[in-house]
């Protein structure tokens, strides 16, 4: 399964060129990121920082773009994990619209714990959410 969302272009993510600025498309898939956590998983980010005492930080992230967007255009994104390790996974975030892939985002985010700031193992309860979305489970 993957989670599905859209999102708007607007003035604010575009360059002096009318198109989307490449820092903007990484703050887009970090917002993808959080919607996945409140909607897909059932926990917000605040939630998870305040109450669970975890983040998700990214480590690692590549983006590659394939197609400009400007202002008013409306983005399909999907997100979906890639792998599941120990203490870190690899998702996927596509954004694309009129059936063309805009830009891809491969990050890889670690499961870390607020209070020592040190990455901690994914535990049955948190893979249990995750796993519906890890590729190689069907999905």
């Amino acid at each position: 399964m993957e989670f599905r969302t859209r999102k708007l272009i607007r003035f604010a993510h575009c360059d002096p060129a009318g198109i989307g600025f490449y820092p903007r498309y990484v703050e887009l898939v970090n917002e993808v990121v959080e919607d996945w956590c409140a909607d897909g998983l059932g926990v917000s980010f605040h939630q998870l920082h305040e109450v669970h005492r975890l983040g998700l930080p990214v480590v690692r992230l590549e983006m590659s773009f394939a197609l400009p967007s400007r202002y008013g255009d409306v983005l399909d994104f999907s997100l979906r994990i890639l792998r599941i390790g120990a203490s870190s996974m690899t998702l996927e975030v596509c954004a694309g619209a009129d059936d063309a892939l805009r830009f891809r985002g491969e990050l890889v985010v670690a499961m870390l714990s607020m209070d020592s700031m040190r990455p901690v193992m994914i535990d049955d309860a948190w893979r249990a959410r995750f796993t519906p979305y890890l590729v190689a489970a069907g999905g």
